[in-house]
């Protein structure tokens, strides 16, 4: 029988694996085997260009996509997720999410880890409890389908907003409601 180490870097050859070895990074760099660094948001590309004063981007500061109904969408999303939009007067807040690691991956324009193949982006949303926010979408009439698997960073859930747009659901692997 093969080793452990052997059947994950099988395993790694897989989107969903590739995907998971990004996520991993904000656990450690070596922490899956057999993944290859992109980028990740808090994390140096390079140290010692860093030390130079090389700027690096921060984060994400904001995702922009097109929609059949830009402010049903948005009210569905500030709803069911607690994603605001951009504040529309100078007094509400826009959304801030929480410190934590950040996956940016290109995928092949064939892949089939979206669903959809006329939809070319997914968003992955960091969670404290997966199946309390399962349970939430799932009373409010939302299809939420958490995988049964627990993965070396975590767990993950799929759903779609309202224009079929998928959606993945991770609680990182050490993150619990209390955190």
């Amino acid at each position: 029988m093969p080793p452990i180490s052997a059947k994950l870097s099988a395993a790694m050859r897989t989107p969903r694996r590739r995907l998971l070895g990004f996520l991993g990074l904000g656990l450690g760099a070596t922490f899956l085997p057999g993944g290859s660094v992109f980028a990740v948001a808090g994390q140096a590309t390079n140290p010692s260009k860093e030390a130079a004063g090389t700027e690096k981007v921060t984060g994400i500061g904001g995702l922009f996509f097109r929609s059949h109904d830009p402010k049903g969408l948005a009210r569905w999303y500030q709803e069911h997720l607690g994603v605001t939009t951009i504040p529309s007067s100078d007094n509400p807040k826009a959304w801030e999410q929480e410190a934590g690691p950040t996956a940016f991956t290109p995928f092949p324009e064939t892949t089939k880890y979206f669903g959809d193949m006329q939809k070319a982006w997914m968003v992955n949303f960091r969670v404290r409890d997966l199946e309390k926010m399962a349970a939430q979408l799932q009373a409010a009439g939302i299809e939420v389908k958490i995988d049964p698997q627990t993965y070396p960073n975590g767990r993950f859930a799929r759903l779609h907003d309202p224009e079929g747009n998928p959606i993945e659901l991770w609680q990182p692997m050490g993150r619990s409601a209390s955190q």
